[in-house]
């Protein structure tokens, strides 16, 4: 076998193989010989149907599945031998294919970029540091209660948080539009799921009490024929509702599991999940500004078969999204281009973070992957039955394994990098994520 290497453009490979015809020959003239011992033809027997007769009927189809196998072995051979590191598949064309002589064909393909890692040192991150007060924990517990709280109606006037019913009927220039009309509908003051300017005219008003709600519809409002109207609503108060909040008891904790009532159990196991997801929102919070450093010190030419495997493997992402909401088994192919920038910033991330693992020759730290795994587990009512299941199946361990590298390979940049801590409070850290 004789190989030829060219550079075309950048990433870009192209080989030229050439296989002695004795060696393809061989093959061919092997194959011909087991059809030969299977094939009926008439007026022969079973298994005494002359070589030549196979050749002349099967000969070509034959010597194109040799030479399909002989461009894969022989490519993979090339590439060992020449020591290049392909990214993605090749596209073959064979240049010469004739009984008795050399074959020849060309391999084009990319190969994966030389990644070298630089401006670590000169990263500077700011570290979040949260300390969970007890403000925040009766905040949260306050959040449980407006969530099993239940709303009734007050004798005065409307606040924020408060519920109101109401009818309404909106005008533009005196005109009634289409959408502009409803009756009973139920507005939670204090969401701002309404038209900027909605809400505040309502804060104040009163049970059968008439307001005059002025607004102007958003330029990029959905509804062509509203964009940057100016529209009037008559509301007419029906109902003003405040919300009855259940007392932190012994009946509330054992709506969460605490089975003797316990409020300072639930308390206790109010934080720890405070504690579980803060540490997580750190966690990816401090990942993604190392990443978006890493991707301002570092560009990389990267190779496109790799970037079209990602964008393959987020439109199917979207595909299983909108199938489970009931829209995706009849959906198009999304375009590329919706989900090639992300898809390039995911292969630019692979690469950067895959150098730093090889370059620093890191494996899988199993206290990491341990807690990783138990960390997990803590969210579901049987956390050691979860534990047992990864455990016990290699592909997600595997899974978990990777992960746990990626995150050594960011403690690890957090490590070179100049790092200052910024002290937070809870609520913001935590709104910011949502």
């Amino acid at each position: 076998m004789q190989v030829s290497v060219e550079t075309t453009q950048g990433l870009e490979r192209r080989l030229t193989i050439t296989v002695p015809a004795e060696s393809v020959d061989n093959a061919v003239k092997s194959r011909l010989q087991q059809l030969a011992k299977t094939q009926r033809i008439n007026g022969f027997r079973p298994g005494k149907v002359p070589v030549s007769v196979i050749k002349k009927r099967y000969g070509q189809a034959v010597r194109q599945e040799v030479a399909g196998d002989v461009m894969q072995q022989n490519f993979y051979q090339a590439i060992v031998q020449e020591k290049i590191n392909p990214a993605g598949m090749p596209s073959f064309e064979l240049t010469k294919d004739q009984d008795g002589e050399d074959l020849e064909f060309v391999a084009k393909f990319e190969i994966y970029p030389e990644v070298e890692v630089k401006g670590v040192d000169e990263i500077e991150i700011e570290k979040t540091v949260v300390d969970i007060a007890d403000e925040d924990l009766d905040n949260m517990l306050e959040t449980l209660q407006k969530q099993h709280g239940e709303w009734k109606e007050v004798k005065r006037k409307a606040r924020k948080d408060d519920r109101i019913v109401m009818d309404f009927v909106g005008t533009i220039d005196g005109e009634e539009f289409d959408g502009g009309k409803a009756e009973d509908f139920t507005l939670e003051l204090g969401k701002d799921r309404m038209i900027p300017g909605f809400e505040k005219p309502l804060v104040g008003a009163k049970k059968d009490e008439e307001v005059i709600v002025d607004v102007t519809f958003p330029e990029d409002y959905h509804a062509e024929a509203l964009k940057g109207k100016a529209a009037q609503f008559t509301v007419n108060v029906k109902k003003v509702e405040g919300m009855s909040l259940p007392k932190v008891d012994e009946e509330f904790a054992k709506l969460f599991g605490i089975e003797d009532g316990d409020v300072e159990a639930l308390k206790a196991e109010v934080r720890k999940n405070m504690e579980r997801e803060l540490s997580q929102t750190l966690k990816t919070q401090l990942k993604e500004e190392v990443i978006a450093k890493l991707l301002e010190k570092n560009e990389i030419d990267l190779p496109a078969a790799l970037v079209d495997q990602e964008v393959n493997a987020l439109r199917e992402q979207a595909k299983q999204r909108f199938s489970q909401q009931g829209g995706g088994e009849n959906l198009p192919d999304l375009p590329a281009d919706l989900f090639k920038d992300n898809a390039q910033r995911r292969v630019s991330i692979g690469l950067l973070l895959g150098e730093i693992i090889k370059q620093n020759e890191l494996k899988a730290d199993q206290e990491k992957v341990d807690s990783l795994i138990e960390t997990m587990a803590s969210a579901y009512e049987d956390p050691q039955e979860v534990v047992d299941y990864y455990k016990n199946n290699q592909e997600l361990m595997q899974q978990m394994q990777n992960v746990a590298l990626e995150e050594q390979a960011i403690e690890w940049v957090v490590d070179q990098a100049k790092v200052t801590e910024v002290n937070k409070p809870f609520d913001e850290v935590m709104n910011k994520q949502e």
